[in-house]
């Protein structure tokens, strides 16, 4: 299997927090295609190919959806609800990588069908290796349903 044949698709408004992730991704060795989208309604815009995504093959296959929870227009607990309540998308993975430690966020993503919840580590080394296992784990040891 060709695991750069997949792609991931990355939410984050914060224009440094997604620049140091997407770099943290790289350096891990990560050389599938990432879609960067800034808020909430352009993640469901790429992930149902509307609006600037209209073009966009919806059988491309994403394998990994990596979602910041304080988004503009829609919010990634908003995205993730209406992605697991889809039967075709419901089954990709969804990890949350935020900086919200606060047990009611946590609770209620992992009750909206999360597959993962990560906080976002301060520290960059322990950012870059957060990052790191975290590529490898979803892209490389998981076995999703065919």
């Amino acid at each position: 299997m060709n695991y750069e044949e997949f792609e991931i698709l990355f939410a984050e408004d914060n224009i440094d927090d997604a620049a140091l992730t997407m770099r943290a991704l790289k350096k891990g060795g990560l050389s599938n295609p990432i879609f960067h989208v800034k808020d909430g309604a352009e993640a469901l815009d790429f992930m149902y190919c509307k609006g600037a995504y209209a073009s966009r093959n919806m059988q491309n296959h994403i394998k990994l959806i990596l979602l910041d929870l304080k988004m503009p227009k829609v919010s990634g607990a908003e995205v993730l609800e209406k992605l697991k309540l889809d039967p075709m998308l419901k089954s990709i993975p969804i990890v949350i990588l935020t900086s919200s430690k606060e047990d009611p966020d946590i609770k209620k993503c992992y009750s909206l069908g999360a597959n993962s919840y990560i906080v976002k580590p301060v520290e960059s080394d322990n950012f870059f290796q957060t990052i790191k296992d975290l590529s490898f784990y979803w892209m490389i040891s998981n076995q999703p349903p065919q």
